[in-house]
């Protein structure tokens, strides 16, 4: 892979003017489920061409909020436009893409011929199909094992191909489900180095992480907890605004600091 050196990408300058349109806007965002608040009135902006990153412990609700994003989580109240629509619109299908935890990918085929499927569904002309599949399949690091059963590959092999699938149709919006779950330090590294070539090309991308040291990596943060946003800033001001060295003491510090308004309310 061409890469850069693996430089994080420096925090947002202080906005002159109005900038625009967000690529996700939300309001007073909910999901209930049953009696619970999985997702409770979140509000935030993520802004175009830029690495969101989506942090919290497992069960925070990122996944629910992931899938409001997509278009694919029931029960949705509040306000959610993405690339200026309605999630979910018919019209998003092409414009976002979607990477799950588990891999989207058809076992009895290889990795070349499962992108080679999806290129066909997204459209893309025969004539460009096969330099898209090969871009792709390079993007991810997959060219040595372009040929192998997708289901004889490595979970975080198989990751790959399902990323390699979204990033054929070359969309405005990335959002990625723990992409790095189960790779090594290596191709960890790899792979945010393509996230941040595909935002600085404009790719929106949000990604989802419960590894905070993956924080300092984006431009902006959404910290959640228990389904209710604990801050949304970039990295150098959560650390700025708790005192902390890291975004992970900033997070501890922002629970902190919830659990005792908690425990102060009558």
């Amino acid at each position: 892979m061409n890469k850069p050196p693996p430089q994080p990408p420096p925090d947002p300058a202080e906005p002159t003017g109005p900038g625009p349109d967000p690529a996700v806007h939300a309001r007073g965002l909910t999901v209930v489920r049953g009696t619970r608040r999985v997702l409770d009135a979140l509000s935030f902006d993520v802004a175009p061409g830029t690495v969101t990153g989506l942090l919290g412990p497992s069960g925070s609700g990122k996944s629910t909020l992931i899938r409001a994003i997509v278009g694919t989580q029931a029960k949705v109240t509040g306000t959610l436009d993405v690339l200026g629509s309605p999630a979910g619109s018919a019209g998003l299908r092409s414009r976002v893409g979607y990477v799950t935890q588990a891999p989207s990918v058809y076992g009895d085929l290889s990795a070349r011929q499962n992108l080679d499927y999806y290129a066909a569904v997204l459209g893309i002309p025969r004539s460009r199909r096969a330099a898209a599949v090969t871009q792709a399949l390079t993007d991810v690091d997959l060219t040595s094992h372009a040929d192998d059963l997708a289901g004889n590959l490595s979970g975080g092999q198989a990751s790959r191909v399902s990323l390699a699938v979204a990033l054929l149709g070359a969309p405005e919006l990335l959002v990625l489900d723990e992409p790095t779950v189960g790779l090594d330090p290596v191709l960890r590294r790899d792979l945010w180095d393509l996230f941040h070539r595909l935002a600085a090309h404009g790719t929106t991308l949000l990604i989802s992480s419960h590894v905070m040291d993956e924080a300092d990596r984006c431009a902006h943060l959404l910290l959640v907890r228990d389904g209710t946003l604990l801050a949304a800033d970039t990295p150098r001001a959560l650390r700025e605004q708790t005192g902390s060295d890291t975004v992970e003491e900033a997070f501890l510090a922002l629970v902190d600091a919830a659990r005792a308004a908690e425990d102060s309310t009558p």
